[in-house]
């Protein structure tokens, strides 16, 4: 299963973004190998719909779950249509290797 976890940069290290669509950074865990990789928000700064173009980038993926702080209501309807999980966590001082650990 891949999930993706919203980043405020590029390494294990980074804390946890609350925002989805703005998130400076995506992290993709690949749960079966443990690898993670990550990548760029190309939308973060997009005057409107980065919520759905993060969708977008998500089902791209093939991720299964997304875990983030927030999502918006467009971006949430995109994520149920293809039937992609939503996990709200609200803990911002968590970093991305914390939450990694939690899941594997």
């Amino acid at each position: 299963m891949k999930t993706l976890i919203s980043s405020t940069g590029n390494n294990l290290d980074s804390s946890f973004d609350l925002r989805f669509g703005r998130a400076a950074w995506f992290c993709l865990l690949n749960e079966e190998t443990g690898e993670t990789h990550f990548y760029e928000n190309e939308n973060k700064e997009a005057s409107h719909g980065a919520g759905t173009k993060a969708v977008e980038k998500v089902v791209e993926l093939g991720v299964s779950r997304v875990i983030s702080g927030d999502f918006g209501p467009k971006a949430k309807d995109l994520l149920e249509k293809f039937n992609i999980q939503m996990i709200l966590l609200s803990d911002d001082s968590k970093s991305i290797a914390d939450i990694a650990d939690s899941i594997k």
